[in-house]
């Protein structure tokens, strides 16, 4: 069977199966709801620490002039490699709890599931909104029969895209993300986007942007205070203080950063600042998402930024990362800076 047929295959069973699937877990909240300032607001597993991470070691004068260069970005294509990413295919509801479910397709056509795991998961699932609103970063569960399931609340009516960012076990070539469409019938309003501001609110959370996006590599420091008092005592949530998600508006192409350092290295400070070495593909108008924890809720803090022609940095080109992805590397020579 080839791989256009498994997929049919796939789609078609998922219609029978989706109306009574629901009822796996808990929802893990709403996508898309407009007026939600963040994403994550669950309470995180105590588990949720840095052991088992390799990727957040301090990055090196080789690893800086790495990032330099950010060619492609990741998730603008459904089909890399050979691998495939397989969203189920009938309409979501809005405004209802439901079980999301897809497969990635290996080289053979059949679905994979071995994976490689990366910051404490097999695979990290992003969702947004074409509009770049309701935005979500949640981690499914993988079925013996190679389909990942995650229960998730379409909040609003609209056209959203779904970015599977993970590494296969056995692939030479590292990581990558694949990305796809996923439609929510209803009534569509799209949410305008913030104007580009230094400063995000969220939950009596304030959080600073220091730094400039450019087309090559450049530091971001975001730095989290709460009621005015910078917070020191930032929690590790999947082996780091923070995660940086980036979307382009317009194609939502995808970048997904690590910050400098690790929690419990003896050098790197649980906040108030979070830094990140980021290079955008592009000029252009962007989204950034900044996932947090503290107090054990982990949550996201949304910034609007424009990336001027110019903005780039002097630093020596190199070859882009596997999936278009930017990020300093480690002394072993993983991509610090990276979900991979």
């Amino acid at each position: 069977m080839n791989t256009a047929t498994r997929v049919g295959a796939f789609a078609a069973g998922l219609a029978l199966a989706f109306g009574a699937a629901y009822g796996v877990g808990n929802a893990v909240g709403p996508v898309g709801g407009g007026s939600s300032p963040h994403g994550h607001n669950s309470a995180a597993s105590p588990s949720a620490t840095g052991d088992g991470h390799s990727g957040h070691t301090a990055p090196t004068a080789a690893g800086n002039a790495a990032a330099a260069n950010a060619a492609v970005a990741g998730g603008l294509q459904v089909s890399e490699r050979g691998y495939t990413l397989v969203p189920q295919q009938e309409p979501l509801p809005a405004g209802v709890p439901t079980e999301f479910r897809f497969q990635v397709l290996g080289p053979d056509g059949r679905p994979w599931t071995r994976y490689d795991r990366a910051h404490d998961k097999d695979l990290h699932l992003i969702v947004a909104r074409r509009d770049m609103s309701g935005f979500r970063h949640v981690h499914p569960t993988l079925g013996a029969d190679g389909t990942w399931r995650v229960p998730l609340t379409f909040e609003a009516a609209g056209d959203y895209r779904v970015f599977a960012d993970f590494t296969p076990s056995g692939d030479p070539a590292g990581g990558l993300t694949l990305g796809a469409d996923v439609a929510v019938p209803g009534d569509y309003r799209t949410v305008p986007l913030p104007a580009p501001s230094r400063t995000a609110e969220v939950d009596g959370y304030t959080v600073t942007l220091n730094g400039d996006l450019a087309t090559s590599a450049s530091m971001l420091t975001l730095s989290v205070s709460k009621n005015g008092v910078p917070v020191t005592d930032l929690q590790p949530y999947l082996g780091a203080f923070g995660h940086l998600v980036a979307l382009r508006q317009g194609d939502l192409a995808y970048l997904h950063v690590h910050p400098e350092g690790a929690p419990g290295d003896g050098k790197t400070p649980a906040g108030p600042g979070i830094s990140f070495h980021a290079g955008a593909p592009s000029a252009g108008t962007y989204r950034l998402y900044l996932d947090f924890q503290h107090e054990g809720i982990v949550r996201t803090a949304e910034f609007t930024v424009t990336v001027d022609p110019g903005a780039a940095s002097a630093a020596s080109p190199t070859p882009p990362a596997p999936n278009g992805m930017t990020g300093p590397t480690s002394p072993s020579g993983e991509d610090a800076g990276h979900e991979h």
